[in-house]
């Protein structure tokens, strides 16, 4: 693991955003959601990312939304706050929105959609970098963004002072090590399947969705490892399987079914989405959420 501070804490949620049934942000379940994670071991929130539906709220909504959970978690738990988009300006904006809203870092995932070549894929996070004061953490999902940031452009990346860690779920942990080992990048799992995996070979932590319902145990996984209790992590790994395959499966999508986790430990009043996410139905949520619970869903303390 990295001897350099995490920019975004180890254990860190990527938070739902709660709507009420009319489609407005639910702040008071914002508030009670992020302060029960951090109950439950969480030392880092990531506000507006991928599984926040990011995509479907305006920019004051973002700023409103990280005020709101900075109100109620203090100053001592990190918040990474996603302002990743394809329009190089807007999200040198939305870093400064970011920053004046209380950010302690920003969550930058790869141009999408337009597809620009690796060379475009650094100028555009250099001029990210070179224009906020806030640690930069890439995000590598392909998967979403059509493209990889290349092993040559993270090690390009890697030189400038601001980025300084990489969330990924590109699925080629061979080539994220052979990152770790030539640069100082801080690496952040970013696919729940491979926490266990990338904590072994260095990551300092992971930005998980599973942990809605499962931060006290991963919480108890990163700490086992790092006292070097490899059967300890493993045990933790293999018992929450099913629950990692069941909120993450291919036949939904893991917000909406983090935030039937949420909803079913009483911390969000709805599961309503912002179209094009459709919350599932109760007959849908029942035929996976016995499964989540068998594997030991935390419950509420805070």
């Amino acid at each position: 693991m990295s001897t350099s501070t995490p920019p975004a804490g180890r254990l860190v949620t990527a938070m739902v955003t709660p709507f009420t049934d009319d489609n407005v942000l639910d702040f008071a379940a914002a508030e009670k959601l992020a302060a029960q994670l951090v109950a439950d071991g969480c030392d880092g929130l990531c506000i507006s990312g991928t599984t926040g539906e990011a995509p479907t709220t305006s920019d004051q909504e973002k700023i409103d939304l990280l005020t709101c959970v900075r109100a109620v978690v203090g100053d001592t738990i990190k918040l990474l706050a996603g302002i990743g988009g394809n329009e190089t300006a807007h999200v040198i904006k939305s870093a400064h929105d970011a920053q004046r809203a209380g950010a302690d870092a920003v969550l930058a995932v790869t141009p999408y959609y337009n597809k620009p070549p690796q060379s475009g894929v650094i100028a555009h996070f250099e001029a990210l970098a070179d224009a906020t004061d806030l640690p930069v953490v890439l995000y590598d999902i392909p998967g979403r963004s059509a493209i990889a940031i290349t092993t040559d452009s993270l090690l390009r990346l890697a030189e400038h002072d601001r980025i300084v860690a990489v969330k990924d779920a590109k699925g080629d942990i061979f080539a994220s090590t052979d990152v770790m080992r030539r640069t100082d990048l801080m690496y952040y799992c970013g696919d729940d399947a491979d926490n266990l995996s990338f904590l072994a070979h260095g990551a300092v932590g992971m930005i998980s969705v599973v942990a809605h319902g499962f931060a006290s145990d991963y919480r108890a996984l990163i700490a086992a490892m790092d006292i070097g209790d490899l059967p300890k992590a493993r045990e933790i790994h293999n018992r929450l399987i099913p629950a990692v395959a069941a909120i993450m499966s291919p036949q939904s999508q893991g917000a909406i079914r983090a935030k039937a986790v949420a909803h079913a430990r009483g911390l969000i009043a709805t599961t309503h989405m912002r179209l094009p996410l459709l919350a599932e139905t109760p007959e849908q949520t029942a035929q996976w959420m016995s499964i989540v619970e068998a594997c030991g869903l935390n419950g509420i303390t805070a």
